[in-house]
Order: structure tokens, then C-alpha cells, then sequence
């Protein structure tokens, strides 16, 4: 799986929708964030880091890097 599929997969298991996590991020950050502009960066793999570890955050999950 890539960033995009575990990142919907984490969303949808923890009981969230895309458009709450992005309405929860424009909350803490001040800035504008839409379930499309979300969806989007997720598409096109432009999510920067910052922003996938608050969705993280949002959800209760830390990024960790884990050496193989």
C-alpha cells in the first residue's frame, strides 16, 4: 500500500470521514483545508510531512521511521 491508501485506511478505522479531519486541521493550523484540497494532495503525493503527522495526531497515531 502507499502513503494515500494507509492514510484513508487510518481515517476509516479510526471512525473519521476525510471532511472532519480536514475541518479539524483548519482548526488547529488557521488554515483552509477541504475534504477535496485533502483527497487531492493525498492524489497527486504532495501531503507534506507536517501535514500527514497532524492528521496522525488528529487520528492518535505518531509517524515513526523503523528501520527494516
Amino acid at each position: 500500500m502507499g502513503v494515500k491508501e494507509d492514510i484513508k485506511t487510518i481515517i476509516v478505522q479510526s471512525n473519521w470521514t476525510i471532511t472532519e479531519v480536514a475541518r479539524e486541521m483548519s482548526k488547529i493550523t488557521g488554515k483552509n483545508y477541504s475534504m477535496s484540497n485533502i483527497s487531492q494532495k493525498l492524489t497527486r503525493k504532495t501531503l507534506k510531512y507536517e501535514e500527514a503527522a497532524l492528521i496522525g495526531q488528529i487520528l492518535g497515531y505518531d509517524l515513526k521511521f523503523i528501520k527494516k
